[in-house]
């Protein structure tokens, strides 16, 4: 089902609701999870996407919430603003990159989610909920990491920035001298990540800098280039993988790391896909990745060809010794019980979403289990 409007999409979910089906909203099917699986009804929301309104003033913009993010960009920059960060890929449909915590990179720099300020969700009755940040904070606080299980979002409203350049810098090194560099790098960098390839036991380092430079003054330099935010700051990734990742203590991202390190290259030499090694700032969404610690998001990746569940199995363990917490959209093998520990606000979201959806309209077997409830 694909609503054009507000009002068919308040319909659908009535439809589905006095019908006694569930109901699941479907992106660009990003996610390696089986958030949006249903017997149900499947919306999509290709149909609704736009900027409704941009307040320059304010620098806020309404979008609908099918809306691409690499749509985004340019008429963000047309009225002189831009979102403050971006993940890594922008195929993504803004509401489901909000409701599963999607980040970039960056220790000042916080989830996707945490520019929302306000939104409308559609609720399982089919009524509209406006959530704003000043009015309903801990709701709209519930609502921005939600896994679709509050409602539908179907509008939100974006606290932005004044539009920005970026100067991006890639390069090679050892892993030992990267990891020695890491904390100099990461606190001098508005941006920072790395890559570590374990077939040659080498990192590919990426920083991003806040410039005024015009593009053409890097032209010509390896691995150099400047140009606006939201252009520089996704990447393309045309190769098909399988991905776990976890976002441990900022403290304990070195440590993290180097335990997979020496795990992948003890028991899993074989695996050549690498390592990615992010960081990102705390926040207030209840069931962030990020809630309430600043935090280190490492991902794990196999070739889609081949079956990742050893590898991961046998990795996933590190991670938990570490304080992990499961990307919502990547693989992992945590449930209700061992999730419920890792984040404070967790019987509050379970008691917000009985209120909200008593009978289960939005929820899945697959999130019926995740979340522990019948």
């Amino acid at each position: 089902m694909r609503p054009g409007s507000e009002a068919e999409l308040c319909e659908a979910v009535r439809a589905a609701a006095a019908a006694g089906r569930g109901l699941r909203v479907a992106g660009t099917g990003h996610s390696f999870t089986p958030l949006c699986a249903t017997d149900g009804t499947l919306v999509s929301l290709d149909d609704w996407q736009g900027v409704v309104a941009i307040d320059p003033a304010r620098r806020q913009a309404t979008v609908r919430g099918g809306t691409k993010l690499h749509a985004l960009g340019e008429p963000l920059l047309a009225a002189g603003l831009a979102m403050p960060n971006l993940g890594d890929v922008d195929v993504q449909a803004l509401a489901g990159a909000v409701s599963t915590g999607t980040h970039g990179t960056g220790p000042g720099l916080r989830n996707v989610s945490s520019q929302v300020v306000g939104a409308r969700l559609v609720l399982a009755t089919g009524d509209v909920l406006a959530l704003d940040a000043e009015r309903e904070p801990e709701r709209l606080a519930a609502a921005r990491v939600a896994l679709g299980l509050l409602g539908v979002l179907a509008e939100l409203r974006l606290q932005l920035v004044p539009a920005y350049r970026l100067h991006e810098r890639i390069w090679r090194t050892g892993i030992e001298e990267c990891l020695a560099d890491l904390a100099r790098d990461v606190a001098a960098t508005r941006h920072y990540e790395f890559w570590w390839y374990p077939h040659k036991d080498y990192a590919e380092r990426k920083a991003l800098a806040v410039t005024e430079a015009e593009p053409e003054s890097v032209a010509g330099r390896k691995g150099e280039r400047i140009d606006w935010s939201a252009r520089v700051l996704p990447s393309v990734r045309e190769l098909r993988f399988n991905e776990m990742e976890y976002s441990v203590p900022a403290a304990s991202g070195p440590e993290c790391f180097r335990a997979l390190r020496e795990r992948m290259r003890s028991r899993w030499p074989d695996v050549v896909w690498p390592i990615e090694y992010r960081t990102l700032a705390a926040d207030s969404a209840w069931l962030s990745t990020a809630h309430r610690r600043d935090s280190v998001a490492i991902s794990l990746h196999q070739d889609a060809r081949l079956d990742p569940d050893a590898f991961f199995a046998d990795c996933e363990p590190l991670f938990v010794e570490h304080g992990g917490r499961p990307h919502w959209g990547k693989l992992h093998t945590r449930k209700a019980g061992d999730l419920a520990a890792l984040y404070p606000e967790w019987s509050r979201f379970q008691s917000l979403r009985r209120e909200l959806d008593p009978r289960g309209v939005f929820a899945n077997a697959y999130l019926r289990e995740l979340l522990g409830f019948e």
